[in-house]
Protein backbone atom coordinates (compact mmCIF):
# COMPACT_ATOMS: atom_id res chain seq x y z
CA UNK A 1 0.00 0.00 0.00
CA UNK A 2 1.44 3.42 -0.69
CA UNK A 3 1.45 5.54 2.70
CA UNK A 4 3.41 8.22 0.54
CA UNK A 5 1.93 11.71 1.96
CA UNK A 6 0.29 14.09 -0.62
CA UNK A 7 1.32 17.19 2.11
CA UNK A 8 4.72 18.47 0.38
CA UNK A 9 5.02 19.76 4.35
CA UNK A 10 5.30 16.27 5.82
CA UNK A 11 8.66 14.96 7.42
CA UNK A 12 10.91 13.02 5.32
CA UNK A 13 10.82 9.06 6.39
CA UNK A 14 13.79 7.98 7.65
CA UNK A 15 15.19 4.88 10.12
CA UNK A 16 17.97 7.56 11.23
CA UNK A 17 16.75 9.50 14.12
CA UNK A 18 19.26 12.04 13.71
CA UNK A 19 18.41 12.44 10.08
CA UNK A 20 18.63 16.32 9.26
CA UNK A 21 15.46 18.52 8.24
CA UNK A 22 14.55 18.94 4.95
CA UNK A 23 17.43 21.30 3.36
CA UNK A 24 15.44 22.46 0.55
CA UNK A 25 12.11 22.96 2.02
CA UNK A 26 14.29 24.82 4.92
CA UNK A 27 15.36 28.64 5.08
CA UNK A 28 18.92 26.93 5.37
CA UNK A 29 20.80 29.94 3.45
CA UNK A 30 23.59 26.91 2.90
CA UNK A 31 20.60 24.64 1.37
CA UNK A 32 22.25 22.41 -1.27
CA UNK A 33 21.20 23.91 -4.98
CA UNK A 34 22.86 21.63 -7.51
CA UNK A 35 21.56 18.92 -9.42
CA UNK A 36 24.07 16.70 -7.67
CA UNK A 37 23.62 17.59 -4.33
CA UNK A 38 19.40 17.51 -4.86
CA UNK A 39 19.60 14.26 -6.26
CA UNK A 40 21.90 12.53 -3.61
CA UNK A 41 19.79 13.68 -0.93
CA UNK A 42 16.95 12.46 -2.95
CA UNK A 43 18.12 8.60 -3.38
CA UNK A 44 19.02 8.58 0.32
CA UNK A 45 15.42 9.80 1.50
CA UNK A 46 16.78 12.59 3.31
CA UNK A 47 14.81 15.05 0.89
CA UNK A 48 11.34 14.85 -0.80
CA UNK A 49 10.75 15.50 -4.43
CA UNK A 50 7.68 17.26 -3.06
CA UNK A 51 9.25 19.47 -0.88
CA UNK A 52 12.13 20.35 -4.02
CA UNK A 53 9.19 21.49 -6.07
CA UNK A 54 7.45 23.62 -3.66
CA UNK A 55 10.61 25.39 -2.77
CA UNK A 56 11.35 26.14 -6.12
CA UNK A 57 7.76 27.38 -7.47
CA UNK A 58 7.76 29.49 -4.55
CA UNK A 59 11.63 30.67 -5.78
CA UNK A 60 10.20 31.40 -9.20
CA UNK A 61 7.22 32.99 -7.53
CA UNK A 62 9.19 35.57 -5.62
CA UNK A 63 12.02 36.37 -8.66
CA UNK A 64 10.47 35.72 -11.66
CA UNK A 65 8.39 38.95 -11.73
CA UNK A 66 11.64 41.20 -12.27
CA UNK A 67 13.49 38.17 -14.02
CA UNK A 68 10.69 37.15 -16.12
CA UNK A 69 12.68 34.23 -17.03
CA UNK A 70 9.73 31.79 -17.70
CA UNK A 71 6.95 32.21 -20.10
CA UNK A 72 4.75 29.85 -17.86
CA UNK A 73 5.39 27.39 -14.94
CA UNK A 74 3.04 24.13 -14.57
CA UNK A 75 2.89 24.09 -10.55
CA UNK A 76 0.10 21.12 -10.85
CA UNK A 77 2.20 18.79 -12.91
CA UNK A 78 5.35 19.60 -11.41
CA UNK A 79 3.42 18.21 -7.88
CA UNK A 80 1.71 15.47 -9.55
CA UNK A 81 5.13 14.53 -11.10
CA UNK A 82 7.05 14.85 -7.89
CA UNK A 83 4.59 12.45 -6.24
CA UNK A 84 4.52 9.93 -8.99
CA UNK A 85 8.77 10.38 -8.23
CA UNK A 86 8.85 9.46 -4.08
CA UNK A 87 6.86 6.07 -5.78
CA UNK A 88 8.97 5.44 -8.04
CA UNK A 89 12.10 5.88 -5.96
CA UNK A 90 11.09 2.57 -4.06
CA UNK A 91 12.58 0.49 -7.35
CA UNK A 92 16.23 2.26 -7.23
CA UNK A 93 17.92 5.73 -7.36
CA UNK A 94 17.92 7.66 -10.48
CA UNK A 95 20.89 9.90 -11.72
CA UNK A 96 18.94 13.28 -11.81
CA UNK A 97 16.16 12.08 -8.53
CA UNK A 98 14.12 14.88 -8.22
CA UNK A 99 15.73 18.20 -9.35
CA UNK A 100 13.29 20.67 -11.46
CA UNK A 101 13.97 21.71 -14.73
CA UNK A 102 13.28 24.11 -16.96
CA UNK A 103 12.60 23.55 -20.74
CA UNK A 104 12.75 25.62 -23.41
CA UNK A 105 9.63 26.95 -24.59
CA UNK A 106 10.82 25.72 -28.02
CA UNK A 107 11.20 22.46 -26.99
CA UNK A 108 8.84 20.77 -25.00
CA UNK A 109 8.22 18.23 -22.63
CA UNK A 110 7.71 15.81 -25.79
CA UNK A 111 11.41 16.29 -27.24
CA UNK A 112 13.66 13.59 -26.84
CA UNK A 113 15.97 15.70 -24.73
CA UNK A 114 13.22 16.16 -22.14
CA UNK A 115 12.15 12.80 -22.23
CA UNK A 116 15.57 11.47 -21.76
CA UNK A 117 15.86 13.89 -18.49
CA UNK A 118 12.55 13.17 -17.11
CA UNK A 119 13.39 9.40 -17.57
CA UNK A 120 16.58 9.91 -15.50
CA UNK A 121 14.50 11.75 -12.67
CA UNK A 122 14.13 15.54 -13.49
CA UNK A 123 10.79 16.88 -12.87
CA UNK A 124 9.98 20.07 -15.45
CA UNK A 125 8.67 22.79 -13.48
CA UNK A 126 8.07 25.57 -16.76
CA UNK A 127 8.54 26.59 -20.16
CA UNK A 128 11.59 28.89 -20.43
CA UNK A 129 11.70 32.33 -22.12
CA UNK A 130 13.06 32.86 -25.91
CA UNK A 131 13.05 35.81 -28.65
CA UNK A 132 9.79 36.68 -30.48
CA UNK A 133 10.61 36.71 -34.29
CA UNK A 134 14.13 35.27 -35.65
CA UNK A 135 15.80 32.47 -33.95
CA UNK A 136 19.07 33.67 -33.57
CA UNK A 137 18.07 36.88 -31.49
CA UNK A 138 19.84 37.21 -28.47
CA UNK A 139 17.14 38.54 -26.23
CA UNK A 140 14.10 36.63 -24.38
CA UNK A 141 10.83 37.97 -24.06
CA UNK A 142 7.53 37.01 -22.37
CA UNK A 143 3.87 38.82 -22.06
CA UNK A 144 5.08 40.14 -18.76
CA UNK A 145 8.30 41.74 -21.14
CA UNK A 146 11.79 41.32 -21.68
CA UNK A 147 13.79 38.62 -19.83
CA UNK A 148 16.16 40.11 -17.20
CA UNK A 149 19.92 39.20 -16.84
CA UNK A 150 20.32 38.55 -13.60
CA UNK A 151 23.67 40.24 -13.30
CA UNK A 152 22.31 43.62 -14.74
CA UNK A 153 18.42 43.60 -15.24
CA UNK A 154 19.34 46.26 -18.02
CA UNK A 155 20.84 43.87 -19.95
CA UNK A 156 19.98 40.66 -21.70
CA UNK A 157 20.72 37.34 -21.12
CA UNK A 158 21.61 36.24 -24.25
CA UNK A 159 19.35 33.53 -26.37
CA UNK A 160 18.03 32.34 -27.53
CA UNK A 161 18.25 29.75 -24.69
CA UNK A 162 17.20 33.20 -22.83
CA UNK A 163 14.81 32.24 -19.98
CA UNK A 164 17.14 28.85 -19.93
CA UNK A 165 20.23 30.88 -18.90
CA UNK A 166 18.56 33.44 -16.61
CA UNK A 167 16.29 30.87 -14.38
CA UNK A 168 19.71 28.89 -14.35
CA UNK A 169 22.06 31.76 -12.99
CA UNK A 170 19.50 32.82 -10.36
CA UNK A 171 19.22 30.03 -8.80
CA UNK A 172 15.53 29.46 -9.88
CA UNK A 173 16.19 25.82 -11.34
CA UNK A 174 19.45 23.79 -11.37
CA UNK A 175 18.96 23.03 -14.72
CA UNK A 176 17.33 23.85 -18.07
CA UNK A 177 17.07 22.65 -21.19
CA UNK A 178 18.74 24.39 -24.66
CA UNK A 179 19.37 23.78 -27.91
CA UNK A 180 22.01 25.88 -30.32
CA UNK A 181 21.79 26.80 -33.88
CA UNK A 182 24.41 29.32 -33.93
CA UNK A 183 25.13 30.03 -30.44
CA UNK A 184 21.77 29.56 -28.81
CA UNK A 185 23.08 27.90 -25.66
CA UNK A 186 26.68 29.20 -24.95
CA UNK A 187 25.78 32.85 -25.91
CA UNK A 188 23.48 33.22 -23.13
CA UNK A 189 25.72 30.85 -20.84
CA UNK A 190 28.76 33.30 -21.59
CA UNK A 191 26.35 36.20 -21.03
CA UNK A 192 24.70 35.16 -17.33
CA UNK A 193 27.76 33.04 -16.04
CA UNK A 194 27.01 29.57 -16.24
CA UNK A 195 27.95 26.15 -18.30
CA UNK A 196 26.51 25.36 -21.30
CA UNK A 197 27.31 22.85 -23.59
CA UNK A 198 26.88 22.22 -27.43
CA UNK A 199 26.60 18.87 -28.31
CA UNK A 200 28.39 17.57 -31.61
CA UNK A 201 26.22 17.80 -34.18
CA UNK A 202 23.91 14.48 -34.86
CA UNK A 203 24.50 13.03 -31.33
CA UNK A 204 20.88 13.32 -30.94
CA UNK A 205 18.74 13.96 -33.62
CA UNK A 206 18.46 18.00 -34.81
CA UNK A 207 15.20 19.75 -34.48
CA UNK A 208 15.62 22.01 -37.49
CA UNK A 209 15.85 20.37 -41.48
CA UNK A 210 19.21 22.31 -41.77
CA UNK A 211 20.90 19.85 -38.97
CA UNK A 212 22.75 22.96 -37.54
CA UNK A 213 20.99 22.88 -34.18
CA UNK A 214 22.20 20.57 -31.19
CA UNK A 215 20.89 20.32 -28.02
CA UNK A 216 23.21 21.09 -24.82
CA UNK A 217 22.61 21.92 -20.75
CA UNK A 218 22.31 25.23 -18.69
CA UNK A 219 23.66 24.50 -15.86
CA UNK A 220 25.66 26.64 -12.58
CA UNK A 221 28.60 23.53 -12.35
CA UNK A 222 30.23 21.49 -14.54
CA UNK A 223 29.26 18.21 -12.34
CA UNK A 224 25.39 19.63 -12.85
CA UNK A 225 26.20 19.75 -16.92
CA UNK A 226 28.33 16.31 -16.96
CA UNK A 227 25.30 14.76 -15.07
CA UNK A 228 23.25 16.15 -17.42
CA UNK A 229 25.47 14.96 -20.68
CA UNK A 230 25.33 11.42 -18.90
CA UNK A 231 21.46 11.18 -18.51
CA UNK A 232 20.89 12.17 -22.38
CA UNK A 233 23.67 10.32 -23.97
CA UNK A 234 24.13 7.23 -22.04
CA UNK A 235 27.72 8.64 -21.19
CA UNK A 236 30.30 8.89 -18.50
CA UNK A 237 31.15 12.12 -18.80
CA UNK A 238 31.42 12.43 -14.77
CA UNK A 239 34.39 10.21 -14.79
CA UNK A 240 36.39 13.39 -16.39
CA UNK A 241 35.88 15.90 -13.70
CA UNK A 242 38.36 15.21 -11.46
CA UNK A 243 42.40 15.62 -12.39
CA UNK A 244 43.27 13.26 -15.70
CA UNK A 245 46.66 12.25 -16.17
CA UNK A 246 48.90 11.91 -19.42
CA UNK A 247 49.65 15.61 -19.23
CA UNK A 248 48.60 18.67 -20.57
CA UNK A 249 46.37 18.94 -23.58
CA UNK A 250 47.29 20.48 -26.36
CA UNK A 251 45.47 23.74 -26.82
CA UNK A 252 45.14 27.24 -29.57
CA UNK A 253 43.96 29.90 -28.75
CA UNK A 254 42.27 32.36 -31.13
CA UNK A 255 40.57 35.82 -29.75
CA UNK A 256 39.02 36.13 -33.29
CA UNK A 257 38.85 33.21 -35.64
CA UNK A 258 40.72 35.38 -38.12
CA UNK A 259 37.44 37.24 -38.93
CA UNK A 260 35.23 38.31 -35.61
CA UNK A 261 35.80 42.22 -34.78
CA UNK A 262 36.26 41.71 -30.90
CA UNK A 263 36.13 43.47 -27.58
CA UNK A 264 39.36 43.95 -25.92
CA UNK A 265 36.85 43.53 -22.36
CA UNK A 266 35.86 40.53 -23.57
CA UNK A 267 39.13 39.11 -25.03
CA UNK A 268 41.08 39.98 -22.10
CA UNK A 269 38.96 38.09 -19.49
CA UNK A 270 38.54 34.97 -21.53
CA UNK A 271 42.63 34.82 -22.73
CA UNK A 272 43.01 35.55 -18.77
CA UNK A 273 41.11 32.25 -17.84
CA UNK A 274 42.60 30.03 -20.64
CA UNK A 275 45.94 31.27 -19.20
CA UNK A 276 45.53 30.03 -15.73
CA UNK A 277 44.51 26.90 -17.32
CA UNK A 278 47.96 26.29 -18.68
CA UNK A 279 49.98 28.21 -15.90
CA UNK A 280 48.90 25.24 -13.92
CA UNK A 281 50.42 23.11 -16.29
CA UNK A 282 46.71 21.64 -18.02
CA UNK A 283 46.97 23.12 -21.20
CA UNK A 284 50.13 23.92 -23.56
CA UNK A 285 49.78 26.24 -25.88
CA UNK A 286 50.33 25.39 -29.47
CA UNK A 287 51.15 27.93 -32.19
CA UNK A 288 49.12 27.80 -35.20
CA UNK A 289 47.44 30.82 -37.45
CA UNK A 290 43.29 29.99 -37.35
CA UNK A 291 41.66 32.24 -39.89
CA UNK A 292 38.41 31.11 -41.00
CA UNK A 293 35.80 32.61 -43.21
CA UNK A 294 33.20 34.60 -41.76
CA UNK A 295 30.62 31.40 -41.83
CA UNK A 296 27.71 34.13 -41.85
CA UNK A 297 26.80 33.28 -45.59
CA UNK A 298 26.71 29.64 -45.81
CA UNK A 299 25.03 29.46 -42.29
CA UNK A 300 22.00 31.98 -43.81
CA UNK A 301 22.23 30.09 -47.39
CA UNK A 302 21.11 26.55 -45.24
CA UNK A 303 18.52 28.15 -42.98
CA UNK A 304 16.85 30.26 -46.03
CA UNK A 305 16.96 30.45 -49.55
CA UNK A 306 20.60 31.46 -50.97
CA UNK A 307 23.50 30.19 -52.75
CA UNK A 308 23.97 26.59 -51.83
CA UNK A 309 26.69 26.14 -53.80
CA UNK A 310 28.87 29.35 -52.44
CA UNK A 311 28.18 27.97 -49.03
CA UNK A 312 28.78 24.38 -49.72
CA UNK A 313 32.57 26.02 -50.53
CA UNK A 314 32.79 28.42 -47.32
CA UNK A 315 31.55 25.55 -45.31
CA UNK A 316 34.04 22.86 -46.82
CA UNK A 317 37.18 25.25 -46.49
CA UNK A 318 36.34 26.04 -42.93
CA UNK A 319 35.98 22.33 -42.15
CA UNK A 320 39.57 21.85 -43.99
CA UNK A 321 40.68 24.46 -41.35
CA UNK A 322 39.70 22.93 -38.19
CA UNK A 323 40.48 19.85 -39.29
CA UNK A 324 44.59 20.78 -39.78
CA UNK A 325 44.01 22.46 -36.29
CA UNK A 326 42.68 19.51 -34.19
CA UNK A 327 45.73 17.38 -36.01
CA UNK A 328 47.96 20.05 -33.69
CA UNK A 329 45.90 20.34 -31.17
CA UNK A 330 43.42 18.80 -28.71
CA UNK A 331 40.99 21.84 -28.21
CA UNK A 332 40.78 25.31 -29.70
CA UNK A 333 39.96 28.57 -26.93
CA UNK A 334 38.22 31.50 -27.72
CA UNK A 335 35.93 34.17 -26.32
CA UNK A 336 32.31 32.93 -26.43
CA UNK A 337 31.02 36.63 -27.58
CA UNK A 338 32.60 39.30 -29.62
CA UNK A 339 31.00 41.66 -26.58
CA UNK A 340 29.48 42.08 -23.50
CA UNK A 341 25.49 41.43 -22.77
CA UNK A 342 24.28 43.99 -24.85
CA UNK A 343 20.86 46.47 -23.61
CA UNK A 344 17.17 44.86 -24.60
CA UNK A 345 17.14 46.94 -27.53
CA UNK A 346 19.38 44.88 -29.52
CA UNK A 347 22.97 44.50 -30.22
CA UNK A 348 23.05 47.17 -32.82
CA UNK A 349 25.21 46.19 -36.01
CA UNK A 350 27.58 43.77 -34.25
CA UNK A 351 26.85 39.95 -34.37
CA UNK A 352 26.60 38.00 -31.25
CA UNK A 353 27.19 35.07 -32.71
CA UNK A 354 30.41 35.75 -34.92
CA UNK A 355 32.42 33.64 -32.32
CA UNK A 356 29.95 30.51 -32.14
CA UNK A 357 28.08 29.93 -35.36
CA UNK A 358 31.20 28.61 -37.03
CA UNK A 359 30.95 25.37 -34.87
CA UNK A 360 27.23 24.87 -35.77
CA UNK A 361 28.01 24.55 -39.40
CA UNK A 362 31.45 21.96 -38.72
CA UNK A 363 29.52 20.21 -35.95
CA UNK A 364 32.24 20.17 -33.49
CA UNK A 365 30.70 20.49 -29.77
CA UNK A 366 31.60 23.44 -28.00
CA UNK A 367 31.29 25.04 -24.20
CA UNK A 368 30.90 28.46 -22.39
CA UNK A 369 32.43 28.15 -19.17
CA UNK A 370 32.75 31.46 -16.80
CA UNK A 371 35.80 33.24 -17.48
CA UNK A 372 35.52 36.70 -15.80
CA UNK A 373 33.97 40.30 -15.63
CA UNK A 374 33.34 42.83 -18.81
CA UNK A 375 34.34 46.14 -16.77
CA UNK A 376 30.29 46.94 -16.55
CA UNK A 377 29.84 44.08 -14.45
CA UNK A 378 28.37 41.65 -16.86
CA UNK A 379 29.96 38.08 -16.49
CA UNK A 380 32.48 37.25 -19.78
CA UNK A 381 32.56 33.14 -21.10
CA UNK A 382 35.29 31.55 -22.26
CA UNK A 383 34.77 28.78 -25.80
CA UNK A 384 36.43 25.95 -25.83
CA UNK A 385 36.04 24.15 -28.84
CA UNK A 386 37.29 20.18 -29.30
CA UNK A 387 37.36 17.18 -31.78
CA UNK A 388 33.90 15.88 -32.93
CA UNK A 389 32.43 13.52 -30.31
CA UNK A 390 35.04 14.32 -28.26
CA UNK A 391 32.48 16.31 -25.11
CA UNK A 392 34.82 14.59 -22.25
CA UNK A 393 37.60 16.84 -23.12
CA UNK A 394 34.87 19.64 -22.96
CA UNK A 395 34.06 18.45 -18.79
CA UNK A 396 37.58 17.69 -18.07
CA UNK A 397 38.61 21.26 -19.30
CA UNK A 398 35.89 23.47 -17.58
CA UNK A 399 35.78 21.48 -14.54
CA UNK A 400 39.41 22.24 -13.89
CA UNK A 401 39.11 25.82 -14.87
CA UNK A 402 36.62 25.73 -12.22
CA UNK A 403 38.66 23.97 -9.92
CA UNK A 404 41.18 26.64 -10.25
CA UNK A 405 38.98 29.26 -9.19
CA UNK A 406 35.22 28.30 -8.39
CA UNK A 407 33.18 31.14 -10.51
CA UNK A 408 30.07 33.05 -8.17
CA UNK A 409 27.28 32.88 -9.40
CA UNK A 410 23.54 34.63 -9.33
CA UNK A 411 21.61 32.57 -7.55
CA UNK A 412 21.40 34.35 -3.64
CA UNK A 413 17.89 33.56 -2.69
CA UNK A 414 16.84 34.91 -6.28
CA UNK A 415 19.05 36.73 -7.89
CA UNK A 416 21.63 39.87 -6.85
CA UNK A 417 23.56 42.46 -9.20
CA UNK A 418 26.71 41.11 -10.29
CA UNK A 419 28.68 43.84 -9.13
CA UNK A 420 28.02 43.12 -5.69
CA UNK A 421 28.15 39.53 -5.88
CA UNK A 422 31.11 39.61 -7.72
CA UNK A 423 33.22 41.62 -5.28
CA UNK A 424 32.07 39.52 -2.02
CA UNK A 425 33.06 36.61 -4.31
CA UNK A 426 36.85 37.92 -4.91
CA UNK A 427 35.85 38.41 -8.32
CA UNK A 428 36.07 41.90 -10.00
CA UNK A 429 34.27 43.18 -12.79
CA UNK A 430 37.22 43.34 -15.08
CA UNK A 431 37.74 39.35 -14.92
CA UNK A 432 40.23 39.47 -12.08
CA UNK A 433 40.21 37.66 -8.99
CA UNK A 434 39.69 40.68 -6.13
CA UNK A 435 41.18 39.15 -3.38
Amino acid sequence: MDTTPDDPAAPVASNDPAAPADPVASDDPAAPRSAVEIAELVNAGRLRPVNVVEATLARIGTADATLRAFRETWPEQARHAARELERALAAGPLPLAGVPLGVKATEGVDSLQTRRLVAAGCIPVGATAVPRGTPWQTWGHTDRGPTANPWRTDRTPGGSSAGSAAAVAAGLVPLATGNDGAGSVRIPAAWCGVVGIKLTNGRLPAIDAAGLNAPGPLARTVADAAAYLDALLGTRLAGHLGPAGGGPLRAVWSATLGHAEVDPDVAGPARAAADRLADAGLLRWVAHDLTLADPAPAWRALRAPGDRAAAGDLRAGNDARLARLFDLADLLLTPTTPGPAHGHAGPGDRMSVALTWAFNLSGHPAASVPAGFAPDGTPVGLQIVARHRHEHLLIRTAAALEALRPWPDAQVRGFVRGWRLSRGAGWRPDGRAGR
